[in-house]
């Protein structure tokens, strides 16, 4: 996946994290326990985002550059 592609769902998990932040807050307590669910999955989901995308943005170790006699 390109760099761009990543960026662009990083950035939709994030418009989605912070609407549930923003639900949860507003919600009656018999809703605060769903949210709180689905917003412990959407966090997981921003997460393993940022891990891509930091891993994307390094140059591998073992790339032919590093390899120089």
């Amino acid at each position: 996946m390109s760099i761009k592609a990543l960026a662009i769902e990083l950035y939709k998990a994030q418009q989605k994290v912070h609407r549930l932040q923003d639900r949860l807050e507003k919600a009656s307590l018999g809703k605060k326990e769903q949210l709180r669910s689905e917003l412990k999955g959407a966090e997981a989901d921003l997460n393993q985002l940022r891990r891509i995308m930091d891993g994307e943005k390094e140059p591998s170790p073992f790339s032919i550059d590093s390899f120089k006699i």
